[in-house]
């Protein structure tokens, strides 16, 4: 399934290479703006070439690899290996997040200053 000729989608590239679990979510990914082909904002359908470098933000840490081979179906991880050139930063350390504030059972719904304390505790 390794091609080197055509056009592959960069939502679908995204997802055969392993960057994203589902193609919907690469898709997804793609329209809010996750996704930069050579700098650019990338649509779904934008087409991939070998030398482009496809940045893939995801949970706080961007992924910047570089296409090495075109493919269109999802493979195994050795070859998808083989269809990129990862070139990210290390991942970040995760760090140490403090538990949600627990409302006792029975205390009934929370006030509108219970929410915002909330919201405070979960940095919106």
């Amino acid at each position: 399934m390794v091609e080197n000729e055509g056009n592959v989608r960069v939502d679908s590239w995204i997802w055969s290479v392993r960057l994203a679990k589902t193609r919907s979510a690469a898709a997804a990914a793609c329209k809010a703006g996750h996704v930069r082909v050579n700098g650019e904002r990338a649509k779904p359908a934008q087409a991939v070439k070998p030398g482009d470098e496809v940045r893939v933000r995801q949970e706080g840490w961007e992924r910047v690899v570089v296409v090495r081979r075109l493919i269109r179906k999802r493979v195994g991880a050795e070859v998808a290996a083989d269809c990129l050139v990862d070139n990210s930063p290390p991942r970040p350390a995760r760090e140490l997040v403090t538990a949600p504030g627990l409302r006792d059972r029975g205390a009934g719904r929370p006030t509108k200053r219970d929410r915002r304390d909330m919201d405070g505790l979960r940095g919106r």
